[in-house]
This record gives C-alpha cells, sequence and structure tokens, in this order.
C-alpha cells in the first residue's frame, strides 16, 4: 500500500518522520499534494503573516533551525545542508482557525516542524520533484560556465 494513504488517517509528527531513515521516504511521508495556486488563506493571509512576525515565531524558528542543524528535512548529511533560506515546515498544516482563534499552541510544537529548503517546500505542498542530490567532482570553471 503507498504510504500516502497510510498516513492521512492521524496526525503526522516530527519524531514518527525522524524514523525514515532516507530524504525520499521523509518526503513521501509529508508529501500533501496540493495545487498551485490555491489559496490557503485567501483575505486572511495577513494572519499568517502576522504570526510570522511576532517574537514568539523568530525565537521557535531560532530552536528548530538549531535542532535540526539546517538539514533539509533532518537529513545529516553535507549533501543536504540547505545553503539558501531555510523555511520551517508545518507538518499538519496551519489552518486558517487557529490563527483567528489566537490558538497558537500547535504552531510552536517542536513536533510538528521540520527544516526545509524552499524547493522541497514545493514538493512536499504540490508534488513537484524534489531537487536531485547529484554528487560529482568539482572542476575549474564549474560553476562559471561562459569561461
Amino acid at each position: 500500500m503507498h504510504l500516502r494513504f497510510i498516513v492521512e488517517a492521524y496526525r503526522r509528527t516530527y519524531h514518527e518522520m525522524m524514523q525514515f531513515e532516507t530524504y525520499l521516504e521523509r518526503l513521501e511521508y509529508l508529501k500533501l499534494n496540493g495545487i498551485v495556486g490555491r489559496d490557503t488563506f485567501g483575505h486572511g493571509r495577513y494572519l499568517n503573516q502576522k504570526f510570522y512576525a511576532s517574537p514568539e515565531w523568530k525565537q521557535f524558528r531560532r530552536e528548530i533551525i538549531l535542532r535540526d542543524n539546517g538539514y533539509d528535512l533532518g537529513v545529516i548529511d553535507e549533501d543536504y545542508i540547505i545553503r539558501d533560506k531555510i523555511l520551517i515546515h508545518h507538518i499538519n498544516p496551519i489552518k486558517f482557525e487557529n490563527l483567528k482563534d489566537g490558538d497558537i499552541t500547535g504552531l510552536l510544537d517542536s513536533n510538528n516542524v521540520i527544516c526545509v529548503s524552499d524547493r522541497t517546500h514545493r514538493a512536499i505542498h504540490y508534488g513537484m520533484e524534489p531537487r536531485e542530490y547529484i554528487l560529482h567532482e568539482r572542476y575549474e570553471n564549474d560553476t562559471a560556465p561562459w569561461r
């Protein structure tokens, strides 16, 4: 049976996800398969922006980055270091009602979040392919192909 159908019956957790060893297993566990462009907050988007600007969120975010050491999906391997902006993904998505009612306790639950790259975040939400971690030898001017 496909893992996606198994996990929908209950609340997903960080601790449970960490039992999977590989990036792809963890990604499969978290996938939501949403639709690009579908509103998540619509006219209430100001609420989640206000939440993400709060001192509570900023402190919590720092703690999670330290916990996960800045690794994508917490996979501790040099190939999974997030080298650009680190996003904090809510394993069980934020609901408008939580923010509207001021109930942020679940949003600051370390068992409900994980560090992810932007690319991984899109893969979780919209089913886009995850980045390929290609290991290759470096060579002179490999980052400047015009030379």
